[in-house]
């Protein structure tokens, strides 16, 4: 199980200091929001590179953004070890792909609360994961779909067994059970994580 604590519930003012809150887990995901794509701005390239320098955790960037190709590049120099990009957001799937893959890093993809999950088996075999949300991506704190965690078992069924099959959105222990039961093998949580009074037993709740 692979728990990838969301800084976006972190304290941007002492950002350092939270991500060595959180190292016992696995990797770190950080949202990089447009605007556009969803209706929140967080952070950008700069913000990731200097995250790079403080930590040698994995950083996990979700890319909520237009046009991600025009990034991706910036992203991996900065030191992403995984980018994921939105379906919704690109004409040419396997095109996104084997960009981020030409840098020698993960390539992931996610679908919106109301995007089925056939939409991903196409490329199933090319991806490194797919992260399924269970908010509408935008902000962190919102309520948990179990709706949309029911499309796991489908991607699980017709995906590569290395495959990572991510969720994120109002993750908690109650859902993390959920989506773990239905084949998760990674969990993003931010809120439940951040806001816990011991933040490392709310990572080791979640394995």
């Amino acid at each position: 199980m692979i728990i990838s604590p969301s800084i976006l519930s972190a304290d941007f003012a002492n950002l350092e200091r939270d991500i060595k809150a959180v190292e016992t887990a696995d990797w770190l995901h950080i949202d990089v929001m447009d605007g556009h794509f969803v209706p929140n701005i967080t952070i950008g390239v700069p913000v990731v590179a200097s995250i790079r320098k403080v930590t040698d955790m994995p950083l996990d960037v979700h890319l909520m953004i237009e046009n991600p190709e025009k990034y991706i590049e910036a992203f991996a120099h900065a030191g992403a070890d995984i980018i994921t990009f939105h379906f919704e957001a690109v004409s040419d799937v396997n095109a996104v792909i084997r960009l981020i893959k030409s840098f020698g890093i993960k390539a992931g993809m996610s679908i919106k609360p109301k995007t089925p999950a056939e939409v991903v088996f196409p490329y199933l075999e090319n991806l490194d994961m797919v992260l399924v949300m269970t908010v509408e991506p935008g902000f962190g704190g919102q309520k948990f779909m179990q709706d949309c965690a029911e499309k796991i078992p489908a991607i699980k069924a017709k995906a590569q067994d290395n495959l990572i099959i991510q969720v994120d959105g109002g993750i908690n222990a109650e859902t993390a059970r959920i989506c773990t039961s239905y084949g998760a093998n990674s969990l993003v949580a931010g809120n439940y994580i951040y806001k816990s009074a011991d933040i490392k037993s709310a990572i080791a709740s979640l394995r």
